[in-house]
This record gives structure tokens, C-alpha cells and sequence, in this order.
């Protein structure tokens, strides 16, 4: 029973930092990031299979030897992945982590539990 008391008051905690203004401001950065950058990749890679499958005639061009714009295409797929994937590092780094630090710590305070250690944090004390 105590188990569930301790539960909602944790829930509790969690619909009153939901609803501040850091929470609301830390979905609109990693939504600002992530809706564009999706339609981006999406689009990218609808391309690539609009491309391959009714633009033959360009997608087999030769670029050199035996490489063809299609090929070409499909590296760039995995390329754009990777840019796409730091780029969201450095974001989230920068605009996401700090924001998202200082709720998790306020939820930990509130709910009377010590807040986890994180990589580099030896030897901070709060």
C-alpha cells in the first residue's frame, strides 16, 4: 500500500513539472528540432525511391567506372543518417540536456529521492 502512496505522490510531482513552463519550453526545442529534420530525411529518402523507380534512365548514369548515380544516392542515405544523428547530439547537448538536468533534478528534490549520477559530476556537490 505504501508503495502506491509513494507512486501517485511521484505522479503528482510529475503533472506539476509537466505543466511549468521549462517542460513546455523543452518539447518545443526537441520538437523544433525533430519534426523538420524528419520531413527532411523523409523526403530525402522518398526521393531516393520516387527516383530509383521511375527515373531510371538518370539513376543509372555512370559517375565513374562502374559507380552510378544511384549508388551515389544510396551512400548519401546512409551519410545523411549519420550527419542527421550528430547534428541531434550537439542539439540535444547544448539545448535539450541542460533544460532537461535541472526538471529531472527539481522532480528528484521533490520527490525526496537523490538524483542519479551523471558522467562528470565526481566530486560536484549541489
Amino acid at each position: 500500500m505504501a508503495e502506491t502512496v509513494d507512486q501517485g505522490a511521484k505522479h503528482e510531482v510529475y503533472e506539476r513539472l509537466h505543466a511549468t513552463a521549462d517542460f513546455r519550453e523543452l518539447r518545443r526545442r526537441y520538437r523544433g528540432f525533430a519534426i523538420p529534420w524528419t520531413i527532411a530525411f523523409l523526403s530525402w529518402y522518398l526521393l531516393y525511391v520516387v527516383m530509383s523507380n521511375w527515373a531510371h534512365d538518370f539513376m543509372s548514369q555512370k559517375v565513374v567506372g562502374h559507380i552510378n548515380v544511384a549508388l551515389v544516392f544510396g551512400v548519401l542515405q546512409f551519410v545523411s543518417t549519420f550527419v542527421i544523428a550528430r547534428l541531434y547530439a550537439t542539439h540535444a547537448d547544448k539545448q535539450l540536456d541542460p533544460l532537461a538536468e535541472k526538471l529531472r533534478d527539481q522532480y528528484e528534490r521533490e520527490v525526496g529521492g537523490e538524483a542519479p549520477s551523471r558522467p562528470g559530476d565526481e566530486g560536484v556537490t549541489a
